[in-house]
């Protein structure tokens, strides 16, 4: 689903609503799986009201319990006065300055009910990986879209979305509570392989264009493939097109962003003479663009979302078997795309 607003939240918990009450299920899961070590610390994302950030306090941890709604942190440390080895922070972990948060990193971060709500979703969960302890974990605690009210779906992951998330582990364990699937990650992979992809192009489809575009921050644009890849927007170069017309082209078809002509510069052409055609695929850089990310409806059986990726994290992005990165293509059905073993919109 789409970024929700500070202020939609804000509204949410000052309207004195919340989300589903912490469970016993939800608590045992926790007692007996992450139970806090000597000097332990936990950060709970999406803290909301902070019941579950003062279990963790019972539980032994010493807490950051963040949220990025001001009337949910209002709400927690009075619902939540008792709590102790607590500290309430207003927080955005996806856009936010983190430096707030311990610097020493955290042995156990939790993120009940929030995960859904993240539009970088493999963005964020990288950066808090990274902020682990070793031998921390990961606790994602969400509702299954198949048990969810078609309306309601938003809120919840699918079977692929859970796949996703849990190839980045080498340990990840899956429980259920009382409906709601808790997964313990710990011992995030960092390996990454870039190799060709196979298969060749059809004989008509010799030449391509891929668009490379960032957002304010310096982020790459890639979309998640129904095959499981991360890919760059692109597509074959149609008749009486160049690279950039084409590559502009396949960023509003497949992306739903717009990018005018004049401000797509073609940066770099690959050549490939492996097979029996020669291809060459045209690299278009996009200096300006506009519009909301989206999956338009005849891209669904090849995009499941569009994701920004931090530079310096691509190697992070992981599957169970090995892909390849192609650096030519005809029709680019391949084009790039970052994998590895299990092992604002504005101008750019």
């Amino acid at each position: 689903m789409g970024y929700v607003r500070r202020d939609q939240w804000d509204r949410h918990y000052a309207e004195h609503r919340g989300f589903r009450r912490v469970g016993q299920t939800e608590k045992a899961l926790l007692a007996e799986h992450v139970p806090a070590p000597a000097n332990g610390r936990a950060l709970d994302v999406g803290c909301g009201t902070g019941e579950l950030a003062a279990y963790l306090g019972e539980l032994g941890y010493f807490v950051d319990a963040v949220d990025f709604a001001d009337s949910a942190l209002a709400r927690a440390r009075a619902e939540q006065a008792d709590a102790v080895g607590v500290r309430w922070l207003c927080l955005d972990v996806a856009y936010d300055d983190l430096a707030d948060l311990n610097e020493d990193g955290y042995d156990l971060i939790t993120l009940r009910l929030v995960y859904p709500f993240f539009g970088d979703r493999q963005r964020v969960l990288r950066t808090l990986a990274g902020r682990l302890r070793p031998g921390g974990a990961i606790v994602v605690i969400t509702p299954l879209a198949a048990a969810t009210l078609a309306e309601r779906r938003d809120i919840a992951l699918d079977e692929g979305e859970i796949r996703l998330l849990t190839e980045q582990w080498r340990t990840a364990e899956r429980f259920d509570a009382d409906g709601l699937t808790v997964l313990v990650l710990c011992d995030a992979l960092q390996t990454f392989t870039a190799v060709e992809k196979e298969g060749a192009p059809s004989t008509q489809a010799v030449a391509g264009a891929c668009m490379v575009v960032t957002d304010a921050f310096g982020r790459v644009l890639l979309g998640r493939s129904t095959d499981r890849m991360w890919e760059l927007p692109e597509g074959g170069v149609e008749p009486g097109e160049d690279f950039p017309t084409a590559a502009v082209r396949e960023l509003a078809e497949e992306a739903g962003l717009t990018c005018r002509t004049e401000d797509a510069h073609l940066v770099a052409i690959l050549h490939d003479d492996r097979g029996p055609l020669r291809r060459l695929s045209g690299v278009v850089r996009a200096v300006a663009w506009s519009g909301e990310l989206a999956v338009p409806e005849q891209e669904r059986l090849r995009f499941e979302r569009w994701e920004w990726h931090d530079l310096h994290s691509l190697a992070a992005l992981k599957r169970d078997e090995l892909h390849q990165m192609q650096h030519s293509a005809g029709h680019l059905k391949g084009r790039f795309c970052w994998s590895a073993r299990r092992a604002p919109k504005g101008a750019a």
